[in-house]
């Protein structure tokens, strides 16, 4: 159990709020299977073949790459999961399709709806850091299994801001939030975040979930397995 007196709760996503098994089997399985037909189809598009550029300088792929070989360097990419900044923008606008027509309903694990929205009731400032774009993250929680969780979420970090594995990132999110790092409890499965969020001055707290890995990480961080063991 963790009592946490402090004003924000950074939240990651994968393994924490939501299984490992759906990002992976569900989310990176529809993107897979509709990367191909969305590039083609929205290859005009500005933002789609500016991240498509993006994609191709970062793979070394050829800059005048048509739309099947960047379906090519995406799925790679997926499948080493590698958190590249403009996949997962990408990712977003894949996912965007499915979550509004039904065929995506995000999961949350039981105890993350109710905690949510008693921390935002109780005017805790809760917020999510991801890998996956702000765009995903709120298609994501505004088309859970539980309903729309928008509400009870005051922002939305991605790796825009920075490495989730560097305490700068960390730094500069308190700053947005205009919170001490100190009054931040940060909860993650992964190691190395948890241990750069607590290098910025953050609490920690490590999400142990069903299906999740081993956490790595130099430092030990409380363990819980839901979130009705932090107590605001």
């Amino acid at each position: 159990m963790i009592v946490f007196g402090g004003r924000g709760i950074l939240l990651d996503v994968e393994g924490t709020t939501s299984s490992i098994s759906f990002v992976y089997d569900v989310l990176f399985e529809f993107a897979k299977r509709h990367v191909g037909d969305f590039l083609i189809t929205h290859q005009k598009d500005p933002v789609v073949s500016g991240l498509g550029a993006a994609l191709a300088a970062e793979t070394g792929s050829d800059p005048q790459a048509g739309p099947a070989q960047l379906a090519l360097a995406a799925i790679d990419l997926m499948n080493r999961d590698v958190k590249s900044t403009p996949l997962k923008a990408l990712q977003g606008l894949i996912w965007r399709r499915g979550f509004e027509s039904g065929e995506l309903v995000a999961h949350v694990f039981p105890d993350v709806p109710p905690a949510l929205e008693h921390w935002a009731a109780s005017g805790l400032d809760v917020r999510i850091y991801s890998s996956g774009s702000v765009e995903a993250q709120k298609l994501f929680f505004g088309h859970t299994a539980a309903g729309n969780l928008l509400p009870t979420l005051r922002g939305h970090y991605d790796t825009t801001t920075g490495p989730k594995r560097e305490a700068s990132s960390y730094a500069e999110i308190a700053a947005d939030m205009g919170v001490e790092p100190r009054a931040i409890l940060f909860v993650s499965d992964v190691g190395a975040e948890l241990d750069a969020a607590r290098a910025a001055g953050m609490a920690t707290a490590l999400a142990v979930r069903p299906g999740n890995r081993p956490p790595g990480g130099l430092f030990d961080h409380d363990p819980i397995e839901s979130f009705t063991e932090i107590v605001v």
